[in-house]
């Protein structure tokens, strides 16, 4: 298997965990903040759409042969450079929070499939060339897919660790 599979690979896994957890909890569990962040589990969905949404510029940008185009951002938040992680963070939080569990589960499952969908359509020479695209500064476009499984697998692990503890505190 090439490296583009693996990567590839590796996401389909991670999407259908995802698919398994989402559709395996309860409306509350959905929408009940999580104590120390205060989010719901809708939330955290909505926070990795949010920031796959900017993978998915990037994605497009090496499809088409072209120079991102990213969302309209507040004043201060450059998405390309995350130069305000917490700040953007906060906005997109404000940006999703009264969106229905339906829309934000739509959204990012089609977002995911349409960032496999474009890895898929990216030969594996122009994914591990760190020069091919100049404003990923020196990153291969692989980048963005790995980093956006390692975003995905933590908020999955917390995920994991909160229902463990909602079994626990049930059992006791």
């Amino acid at each position: 298997m090439n490296m583009k599979d693996h990567i590839l690979a590796a996401l389909r896994e991670q999407f259908n965990q995802w698919e398994e957890l989402l559709t395996g909890m309860s409306a509350e569990q959905l929408s009940t903040p999580h104590l120390p962040s205060k989010l719901s589990t809708k939330d955290i969905v909505a926070h990795v759409y949010a920031w796959q949404k900017i993978s998915l510029v990037r994605m497009e940008a090496a499809a088409s042969n072209r120079e991102p185009e990213f969302p309209k951002a507040p004043a201060g938040f450059d998405l390309d450079t995350e130069n305000d992680v917490d700040g953007i963070n906060a906005w997109f939080y404000e940006t999703y929070r009264d969106q229905p569990w339906s829309i934000i589960h739509q959204h990012w499952r089609v977002g995911f499939l349409r960032l496999l969908e474009l890895g898929e359509g990216i030969v594996e020479r122009e994914l591990l060339d760190s020069s091919r695209y100049p404003w990923l500064k020196g990153h291969p476009l692989a980048f963005v897919l790995i980093a956006s499984y390692d975003h995905h697998q933590e908020h999955l692990d917390g995920l994991h660790a909160w229902l463990r503890e909602l079994a626990c505190e049930a059992a006791s």
